[in-house]
């Protein structure tokens, strides 16, 4: 009886994390609920500058506090309830894998499903769980049927990995792969989508676009660019790997066909997990990268044919969910956002220091680039992190020379505070 109470209890508590038992309810449900009563009647805007509030979101994750972290664009953290699901699982599972990974574990996809297309506004048969923004984008841009000849239209500012992807298809394929040049940041929609419509042709196809930069963190009117694309009869892919969990939409209004993105960044998943969305009418359109029974199935999982996967990571994903919808997604990009600004106002006026990302809304949210005259962006960054245990990331790419910054929601105006310092402090020593 004792082994029956104890699977039973083990079972429970892999239940899921959408039940009453989630990890989530039992740590941070209660404040969380509390936090968010206190400020139930103030604008996401104002709720941005609430500092009580925001330290109780603070004190789930579990940072080093020896350095401070300004490269949430590469990857976040997660907070401490989605650690705990991972390590949770992940004993559940060596205590005996074909069993608890394949009878209990993978049970939990369907549940998982739903509630990220909740989150994402979309039908749940339009969403596949994978490992990366990487992993999506591959699929659709080596799925879609193109053939020699036929144009696509991207950005060298895209992320490499998937300009890597369409290279290898003109390689392979004979396709044409375009690209624009853009000098951000640009604070103009108009100039963003004249110059994609200027680039077509009869012979274009597909227009590749980054939602957020990830660069620089210019947001790109993707809503606008699709309803032009669509007008000339094209098929619209979205990068979406910096900008789902941190800003508020829902994917389906954006007007793409293809929306690909990382759950490990803004939404705080665990590490390696992934998220793919495509418009149900073109799933039957779009070969599986990895090999399927029915590659030219409707059914949307025909995606997920991985094999053996980690379990863990993937129902660690429901509790990152749980997070998110506990703050809110407008409150999350609205505090993000001040959290940039904060700091980014602080260095504008410095000699030679100047801002490489707009600080208007509209076109920017969590990331900024900042340049010191006469330094190279990799001395500055060394400098950030020997001198001030500043962790961030320089970018020296195409026509983008910085040192790229990302908060988060677990970075505290101190740090940031500490950061505008150090700025100051390497400016007044370049000659």
């Amino acid at each position: 009886m004792s082994g029956r109470r104890r699977f039973l209890q083990q079972f429970g508590a892999t239940a899921g994390a959408f039940s009453v038992h989630s990890l989530f309810n039992q740590l941070h449900a209660s404040e969380i609920s509390s936090a968010n009563h206190l400020v139930r009647d103030m604008s996401a805007t104002k709720v941005a500058a609430q500092e009580d509030y925001w330290s109780v979101i603070q004190q789930a994750y579990t940072v080093n506090p020896n350095i401070i972290n300004l490269n949430n664009g590469g990857v976040s953290p997660s907070p401490r309830v989605v650690q705990e699901a991972v390590d949770r699982y992940n004993k559940l599972a060596n205590e005996g894998p074909s069993y608890f990974m394949w009878e209990v574990l993978d049970q939990g996809r369907e549940p998982l499903r739903e509630k990220l297309a909740e989150l994402a506004g979309c039908n749940k048969e339009e969403i596949v769980i994978n490992r990366n923004a990487t992993e999506s984008l591959n699929t659709i841009i080596f799925g879609l049927d193109l053939k020699t000849g036929d144009e696509v239209i991207g950005c060298k500012l895209d992320y490499p990995n998937h300009m890597n992807a369409w290279r290898q298809r003109a390689l392979r394929d004979g396709i044409v792969y375009k690209q624009l040049s853009f000098n951000f940041p640009i604070e103009n929609d108009e100039e963003i989508v004249a110059a994609y419509e200027k680039a077509i042709t009869p012979k274009t196809k597909v227009i590749h676009i980054t939602h957020v930069i990830n660069w620089v963190g210019q947001i790109m009117p993707v809503k606008k660019i699709s309803a032009m694309g669509h007008k000339h009869g094209l098929q619209v892919v979205c990068d979406g790997a910096h900008s789902f969990g941190l800003l508020d939409f829902k994917i389906p209004d954006l007007g793409c066909d293809y929306f690909a993105t990382s759950l490990h960044k803004f939404l705080s998943a665990p590490i390696g997990s992934g998220m793919m969305w495509i418009k149900q009418e073109h799933i039957s359109k779009i070969w599986p990268l990895l090999g399927n029974g029915d590659p030219r199935s409707t059914n949307i999982r025909k995606f997920e044919t991985l094999g053996t996967r980690s379990f863990p990571i993937e129902q660690g994903i429901g509790e990152a969910i749980n997070f998110q919808l506990a703050i809110g997604s407008k409150r999350k990009e609205e505090r993000v956002r001040y959290l940039k600004n904060y700091w980014a106002e602080q260095v504008i006026n410095t000699p030679k220091v100047s801002i490489k990302t707009s600080l208007k809304a509209p076109y920017s949210c969590a990331i900024c680039g900042v340049q010191i005259e006469g330094m190279s962006p990799a001395d500055l960054g060394r400098t950030l992190f020997s001198k001030y245990k500043i962790h961030t990331v320089a970018i020296e790419y195409e026509s983008v020379k910085c040192v790229r910054v990302t908060p988060h929601v677990y970075t505290r105006l101190p740090e940031l505070d500490k950061f505008a310092r150090a700025i100051k402090e390497i400016a007044a020593t370049v000659k």
